[in-house]
């Protein structure tokens, strides 16, 4: 019997899994959903509009006492909601009767009923002035006369800003 003396070939190592390069790349809209939604079910906010417009939804006089937390759905629901409140301490028991009115005021911002219950958690509420945003500048752009004519009439400060701001566009683009 004759022995085999030549030594066995020794296995190639495995490479480790890489990632697949290349392909189609993706729209940053199809990504921006799932990075967003995780911070939303974190603070609990369908939008960040409610807080920054919160003096607006309940009226001055209440947003000083009380401010949203987060608006809680069950899941896979947008609607009937809990509202969570943080109201000073010694205003929880007014907060307590109003609590209708607030609920059918979120539920109008929202146009549907988005919430239909509130928590309230006493503690220290910011005065609204500091959770709203700084207002920008007025820009010292002037509008031109054939756009800026229709803008005067309209209601809504926040609507009529951002109308001014498109009108000084066009104007700038009509002059180039």
């Amino acid at each position: 019997m004759e022995r085999d003396t030549a030594k066995p070939a020794k296995p190639t190592p495995a490479r480790p899994w890489q990632r697949p390069r290349g392909g189609a790349a993706k729209p940053i809209a199809e990504l921006m959903p799932q990075i967003g939604r995780t911070a939303f079910r974190r603070f609990g906010f369908v939008q960040s509009s409610v807080v920054t417009r919160w003096p607006e939804i309940v009226g001055p006089t209440h947003a000083r006492v009380c401010a949203p937390e987060a608006i809680r759905f069950p899941p896979g629901e947008k609607s009937d909601g809990i509202l969570d409140l943080v109201v000073a301490p010694a205003q929880a028991p007014l907060i307590q009767h109003v609590i209708p009115e607030i609920i059918e005021r979120v539920n109008r911002f929202f146009g549907y009923r988005a919430v239909a219950r509130v928590k309230l958690r006493q503690g220290t509420v910011k005065p609204p002035s500091a959770t709203a945003p700084a207002k920008p500048p007025p820009s010292l752009k002037p509008i031109p006369m054939e756009l800026g004519a229709g803008l005067r009439d309209i209601g809504d400060p926040e609507l009529r800003a951002v109308l001014e701001s498109l009108a000084r566009g066009l104007g700038d683009e009509s002059k180039a």
